[in-house]
Parts: C-alpha cells; structure tokens; sequence
C-alpha cells in the first residue's frame, strides 16, 4: 500500500517536508499541493494577514522538482469548495490553464488535479488531457449514481469516507469503477466526525479563509460543529 501526502512549508526549526518524504519515498505515491494563495481546501501557502513570504512559491517548486526526480507524482489542488462569481468563467479558466502551463514548463507537468469542481474537472480536461482528473474528498461520492453523473469529467473519485470500513460496499463501487476505466481513492487520516452536516459550512469557510482572516470575527460562538459537538463529553460515544 502506498499513500499521498500534503505539502507544507517547513517552520523554521523543521526539517524540510520534501526530505522527510525521500526518506519514506518507497511508501508514497503522491503529494497534493496547493499554488500558491490561490483557493485550495487547505490554508494559503504563502500569506498570513497580507504578509506575504515570497520565496514560498521559489521553496515550493524546488521541492516539486525534487518530488519529480524521485518519482513522485504531483497532485495540484483547484479543491476550494467555492469559486464565487467566476465559478464558470473565462477568468478562472485562464487561470487554471496558466498554473497547469507554467507547472508544464517548470517542473514536468501536474500529474493529477483534484477539484470540487466539475467546470476545473473539464477546463483541465480540455487543455490538458494527460492530466488525471480527480474528484475531491469534499464532493461526498458515495455511490455508482454519484460516479455516474460525473464521468464525463472525472477520471477518479475520492470515495466518500464514511464508506471506508464498508469493504463490502467498497467492492461494489470498485467494480463500476474498473468496467468504466475509472480509479477509487480512500482519504485514510480523516478527522471529521461521521456524517458530519456542517462540513459543506466548514468548507466553505476554508474557501474564504483568507476573507475572513480579515473580519471583526464573533468571539462568542465556535463555528467549527465538531469542536462544539464534543465539547460535551456525553457525546464522544457517539463519534
């Protein structure tokens, strides 16, 4: 079994990631990674409360390049779960196009995107078919129908991970999967509670992380459902 991992920039007493994943390098497949501040599902790389650490973006593509010499494949994250008014636009699409093309020229190419979004599934599709297409984690594909309906444009899916323990379950999806020439990924470290129901909320958030970094914030009230939840320690159980 092999496993992918998340980029993160080192702090300053931290050992480097990417050496950290050499030395494991026999036990992973892929790294996701987001560009720069750019929406992601995971907190901008590169800007804290608009301070900005410009060698980031020069640290992150060394290590891409050092991934791609080991043999690494690339995940690129376009994971955020809203693109807001230019969800469908020329702009975003130019935008993908650009990261994608610049990765291409730079370090080898993305070998995988993973996205939310069924129009970054096609946009990725169209200008760079070599790339595999994956659907996030976030999407909560469950079933052959969820699949079915996204084909067009997703050559893999996250499965969603309240199914992880369902090997049963998992062999049924895995069959539609191989007749259609599509893969399933399991999310293995997920620390999300089952059927969590503020999760697209969560997500949400994450998307506008930086926006909201900037606001006069309420300090009354924990938006993170989880934490709120198991504040009460009669519902650990439930978990």
């Amino acid at each position: 079994m092999k496993f992918a991992v998340g980029y993160q920039l080192p702090a300053e007493d931290e050992e480097p990631m990417v050496d950290i994943i050499e030395e494991y390098r026999d036990h992973i497949a892929e790294v996701y990674f987001p560009w720069a501040d750019m929406p992601s599902g995971r907190a901008p790389l590169s800007t804290r409360h608009g301070y900005t650490d410009w060698s980031a973006q020069r640290d992150l593509e060394r290590d891409l390049v050092r991934l791609r010499q080991m043999g690494v494949k690339l995940d690129l994250l376009f994971n955020a779960a809203c693109y807001g008014g230019r969800a469908i636009s020329e702009w975003l699409e130019n935008q993908v196009r650009s990261v994608l093309d610049y990765l291409e020229a730079g370090v080898g190419g993305a070998d995988i995107i993973t996205t939310t979004s069924p129009f970054v599934a096609r946009t990725v599709q169209k200008y760079h078919p070599q790339v595999e297409v994956r659907a996030s984690i976030n999407m909560k594909i469950g079933t052959i129908k969820g699949m079915e309906y996204l084909a067009d444009v997703f050559d893999s899916y996250h499965v969603q991970r309240e199914f992880n323990r369902d090997l049963n379950y998992i062999r049924e999806l895995r069959e539609w999967a191989d007749q259609h020439d599509k893969k399933l990924i399991m999310l293995a470290n997920s620390g999300c509670m089952i059927h969590c129901s503020g999760q697209a909320f969560h997500d949400n958030m994450v998307a506008h992380e930086a926006e909201i970094d900037e606001c006069v914030n309420v300090r009354d009230w924990n938006a993170h459902t989880c934490w709120r939840f198991l504040q009460d320690p009669e519902n650990w159980v439930s978990v």
